[in-house]
């Protein structure tokens, strides 16, 4: 299974997911560093990603392979994280065939209804949970 984690400004959300990951997956589940900025990538290489790279190109090559993509929710709306995510990239994303785990993190300028705020280690949990779900065989 390929998962890619894809973040953007400093990569700590996405460097909580790949160490998360790493700990509660079997060893060959593969785990993909797509940051938008080369900051994120190394933040997540550091936690234990496989293999990483950064920017747009990286995020419209790699999204397609994924199985499974987990991220911030703004990396499907164009423009967010500060412009750090491009039109190109939310489109790559949402366009990927991949499970899509999105991280309902506040931002300023958008509000998603219907969610009670809950802790962002709550979050990373569940989307570990989730995954390690869709890792078991199915009888």
């Amino acid at each position: 299974m390929r998962i890619v984690v894809i973040d953007g400004m400093g990569g700590g959300i996405g460097a909580q997911l790949v160490a998360r990951l790493k700990e509660q997956l079997p060893a060959e589940t593969e785990i993909l560093a797509l940051g938008a900025t080369s900051t994120a990538t190394e933040r997540m290489l550091r936690a234990g990603a496989a293999r990483g790279a950064s920017g747009e190109n990286a995020v419209r090559v790699t999204a397609p392979s994924a199985d499974v993509i987990i991220a911030p929710i703004g990396a499907v709306i164009p423009n967010s994280m500060l412009g750090e995510i491009t039109p190109a990239m939310a489109e790559a994303v949402m366009a990927a065939p991949a499970v899509k785990l999105l991280v309902p993190v506040v931002q300023p300028h958008f509000v998603v209804l219907g969610l009670e705020p809950r802790p962002l280690a709550a979050l990373i949990d569940q989307a570990v949970a989730l995954v390690r779900e869709r890792l078991r065989p199915t009888v």
